[in-house]
Parts: structure tokens; C-alpha cells; sequence
């Protein structure tokens, strides 16, 4: 793995219709409205938050643990007139001894159902895999999460497994999560 790829410089990426880039305090109030929103952490590990304020320190928190090199959150924006903040989607957990990284992503609700996390999972499954040379991505989901569950399927990850009563996450308590896992080997023979 060449985590410099990852945390010298934060790297900014592209597809056809989304940019990943650092959030900036500018994008406080489109971070808000993900933030605000109680529906878009029902399957995730997040508390929802609903204190702009709040939202505010969470941009240094976001710098606070790139600089720590232990997550690096990336905002998807649209590649608009707008750049519109549509979500975020994150690597973290990295794991040198093995090569091997998590992921997490959500969007605004507005646009869910659009392609867009797909899409995104896309480019930084790419990244990881070409630029980083990780040899495995995964995901914990939770298994009610259908939508995030057809993401990962759709950019070729397998469902290895359910873990029951394994993670304590905010605001849920102790949950089952099932992995899904993606590796090199895999990703190669679909490219």
C-alpha cells in the first residue's frame, strides 16, 4: 500500500459527473442539510446532527483526522454549474499489514436513487486499487440497507458474511453488520 497516495497531498478525483474533493468550511451549510437529516444515518453509524454549529467543528474534524492519516473524507459534488456538496464518502481503517481499507459513503437524500453512489464507489475503488495498490476494500453494512448493499454489488464486491452483534455503533447500539469485501485479484479480472 502507498498511503502517501492518500495522505501526502489530498487527492482530488473525478469521473463523468461527480468531483471528490476536500470539504471546506464554504460547504457548511450543504454539509448541514446531509447532517440534519435523521433518514440519511437510519442504516449508519452516525448520529444525525442538528446544530450548524456542530457541523461547523466536524469540517476540522474531518482535517483533524486526515492529518492524523486515520480517515480521509472525501465530498462528492456535482459537476455542475453549482458544484453542489451531494455527500460524502470516506476510506479509513487502513490496515498496512494486510493492504486493506474500509469504506463508508452517504448522500443528501435528495439525491439518492440516482447512480451517484455507485458512481462514487466506483472512483474510489479505482483509486485505491490502481493508485494506492490496496488488495482489499470493505464494507459493513447493516443488513436492512438494501440500497447500499445493490452499491457494492454493482462495483463488484462479494458478500462474505454476516457479523451478529458485533459492532457497537452510535446511536444504535450493538448491531449485526454483514461484509462485503472486494479484492485486488477480483477487481483485476473485471477490468
Amino acid at each position: 500500500m502507498i498511503i502517501e497516495k492518500v495522505f501526502k497531498q489530498f487527492p482530488t478525483l473525478h469521473s463523468a459527473n461527480l468531483q471528490f474533493k476536500k470539504i471546506e468550511d464554504s460547504h457548511v451549510r450543504e454539509l448541514f442539510a446531509i447532517y440534519d437529516n435523521d433518514k440519511v444515518f437510519e442504516y449508519c453509524g452516525i448520529i444525525p446532527k442538528h446544530n450548524l454549529q456542530t457541523v461547523q467543528k466536524m469540517i476540522g474534524h474531518f482535517e483533524r483526522d486526515y492529518m492524523k492519516k486515520s480517515r480521509i473524507k472525501w465530498g462528492i459534488f456535482e459537476k455542475s454549474q453549482s458544484e453542489k456538496l451531494v455527500g460524502i464518502i470516506e476510506a479509513m481503517d487502513f490496515n498496512q499489514k494486510v493492504d486493506m481499507v474500509t469504506i463508508g459513503y452517504y448522500l443528501a437524500e435528495a439525491f439518492w436513487g440516482k447512480g451517484i453512489a455507485s458512481e462514487a464507489v466506483a472512483v474510489i475503488v479505482k483509486f485505491l486499487m490502481e493508485e494506492v495498490n490496496v488488495n482489499r476494500i470493505q464494507a459493513e453494512v447493516m443488513p436492512l440497507n438494501e440500497p447500499s448493499k445493490k452499491v457494492l454489488l454493482k462495483n463488484g464486491f462479494s458478500k462474505e458474511g454476516l457479523l451478529r452483534q458485533a459492532s457497537l455503533w452510535s446511536g444504535k447500539g450493538v448491531v449485526d453488520l454483514e461484509i462485503y469485501g472486494l479484492l485486488k485479484g477480483d477487481y483485476d479480472l473485471k477490468g
